[in-house]
């Protein structure tokens, strides 16, 4: 589990965002850390801190805020919009694709607030006929500094007033302290990532147990959030079945299944390069080394049947607790759609609309919607 003592010794703060509300929380959460003021004209990667991995860094981001999932044309995506607030992730998980993305050895969090959602409003109102689905979990876990900044006292109450979105907050943490009293009007979806039980102990680093992230969820079920399941990335190994069969009655003997929006299903996939990175850590790790195949977007994937067999299976046992719950992969063709579901998206108005009647059907949220976010980004999916 994540510990919630002072994770940071160091914390570099760019100048232009020294009175931002996030330094200001660390000063109060921080009162052992030294902070150090750098200039943007100076150049702070020659700064060296005298431990990176409990440095973090507090700067004003120049790029866009928003911006869509990094999809590919060759699977269907689902059409997610990102929240860019921070970067990397202290987690460890054996199998993280940050590793691959990122070469900075430190967290890092963005300051400048206000045009974080001076940002998020404009393209909210511009397109008030198109629901957001919108995430904060693509780069960092969206949780995990939560203790320490208070990013979510801003960003719930934010979007608890947007008719148009909901936010995603995903995590593998139970930091959800702050989450208590905040006014989310039913616009906040708080999701975790969960895996085996074998998975979760031996590869995901300094995360929570699942019997930890089963009961934060019922936490936030009292508060009244709604919640949401990932199961992405499956692995294939000897006694798979078993495992991932007691993580989903873990769930669904503790959670009634009209407050999950959805549970997402995505076999492990990886660039090539992410290979060399994990068995430099650990050289005998063996679920990267079973029979892989290059996929149209340059990631190896398990065998399509593997994958195929991983899903049916997910999908029958979900089924058999909830056979409401809305159920989708991540990142699959039309052609693994319609052995596992029977049908391909694009029956069905594509992944996004099947997401966007979701949360319309169980948050009751953009309902006067009649657009999806996913039209301002994606491109329809190739067959492979």
């Amino acid at each position: 589990m994540v510990n919630n003592n002072e994770p940071f010794d160091e914390i570099l703060v760019e100048e232009s965002v020294l009175e931002s509300p996030l330094v200001k929380e660390l000063r109060k959460t921080l009162p052992s850390a030294s902070f150090h003021v750098i200039s943007y004209e100076s150049d702070w990667k020659l700064v060296t801190p005298r431990n990176l991995s409990r440095t973090l860094w507090v700067d004003r981001f120049r790029g866009r805020f928003l911006r869509s999932c990094p999809a590919t044309r060759f699977y269907h995506c689902c059409g997610y919009t990102i929240l860019h607030f921070a970067e990397n992730c202290s987690i460890d998980c054996t199998y993280c694709i940050l590793q691959a993305y990122l070469n900075q050895p430190y967290l890092r969090v963005f300051g400048n607030l206000d045009e974080m959602f001076g940002e998020v409003e404009k393209v909210l109102v511009q397109h008030r006929d198109t629901l957001f689905r919108i995430g904060t979990g693509e780069f960092t876990d969206s949780l995990l500094l939560d203790p320490w900044i208070g990013f979510s006292e801003h960003v719930v109450p934010f979007f608890a007033h947007q008719p148009n979105a909901v936010l995603e907050l995903k995590t593998k943490t139970v930091s959800i302290d702050r989450l208590e009293d905040l006014d989310h009007a039913g616009h906040t979806i708080v999701s975790w990532s969960l895996n085996a039980p074998s998975i979760s102990a031996r590869d995901e680093g300094r995360s929570a147990s699942l019997d930890q992230r089963i009961n934060a969820a019922l936490k936030c079920l009292d508060w009244g959030y709604f919640l949401g399941f990932h199961f992405d990335p499956l692995f294939f190994f000897p006694g798979w079945e078993e495992e991932y069969d007691s993580t989903i009655r873990k769930i669904f003997e503790n959670i009634p299944p009209d407050r999950i929006v959805y549970i997402s299903l995505g076999a492990f996939r990886f660039m090539p390069e992410l290979k060399a990175k994990i068995l430099s850590r650990r050289p005998k790790w063996k679920l990267v080394s079973g029979e892989f195949v290059l996929s149209p977007d340059g990631k190896k994937r398990y065998f399509v049947d593997i994958r195929v067999s991983l899903y049916r299976f997910m999908l029958d046992r979900v089924r058999s607790f909830a056979p409401d719950v809305c159920v989708y992969l991540c990142m699959e063709s039309s052609s693994v759609w319609k052995r596992v579901f029977g049908f391909s998206p694009d029956e069905k108005g594509g992944l996004p609309a099947i997401l966007d009647n979701a949360v319309k059907k169980t948050m009751k949220v953009g309902t006067k919607c009649s657009r999806s976010a996913a039209s301002l980004f994606l491109k329809k999916p190739q067959p492979v």
